[in-house]
């Protein structure tokens, strides 16, 4: 844990992200050393709370990257502030999701995210904004895609925001990073911060 702490104080405080990709390596040996516990004293809730981050799926898709472009696309929570961008290259986008009509205020969708087919479906009808909202990101993302290709550069972040990073900004993620991999050779990381914890 020490060491995790390390690698993500140097990597995402001061902007050197190659201590980033410590991070999956430090949680196999976290998961490791859970699986072979020989501790004398009883620590059940540091154990489940050790067990749930060696299990995190954000922070196992921290420090991955391949050559080429990498894109970080990301949702999130405006109550948790704006995610950090690990690549030290700052820049990006952040779009605000919640002008459009939030399903999170109808019972039906509380325990849902923007994967479920409800919620889709909700999204996707006709006097939705989503389709005009996303036509407008779609062509703003792609023309830093080509400029970025063009030139050689290496990373791009695209994060999605609205009220509680459970509906709305979690379908924008998944609609942008379906167009991107769809349209472009490049690495898309997608991640819904709320969500993967």
């Amino acid at each position: 844990m020490q060491a995790m702490g390390a690698y993500g104080f140097r990597g995402f405080y001061e902007k050197k992200e190659h201590f980033l990709k410590s991070i999956p390596f430090a949680l196999e040996n976290l998961k490791y050393l859970l699986e072979n516990n020989n501790i004398p004293v009883e620590l059940p809730e540091l154990l489940n709370v050790l067990d749930a981050i060696s299990q995190s799926i954000y922070l196992r898709k921290i420090g991955l990257q391949e050559d080429g472009l990498t894109i970080r696309v990301t949702s999130f929570s405006f109550k948790k502030g704006i995610p950090q961008d690990p690549s030290g290259n700052g820049g990006g986008y952040v779009f605000d999701c919640r002008a459009i009509h939030n399903p999170g205020r109808y019972e039906e969708y509380k325990q849902l995210t923007g994967k479920d087919q409800p919620v889709i479906d909700f999204l996707e009808k006709d006097n939705s904004d989503m389709a005009d909202f996303l036509k407008s990101v779609f062509a703003l993302v792609d023309q830093s895609v080509k400029t970025y290709l063009a030139r050689g550069f290496s990373h791009l972040s695209v994060n999605f925001g609205c009220t509680g990073g459970q509906h709305r900004s979690v379908y924008a993620a998944e609609r942008l990073a379906a167009h991107l991999r769809e349209n472009y050779k490049v690495n898309v990381l997608l991640s819904h911060r709320e969500q993967d914890f």
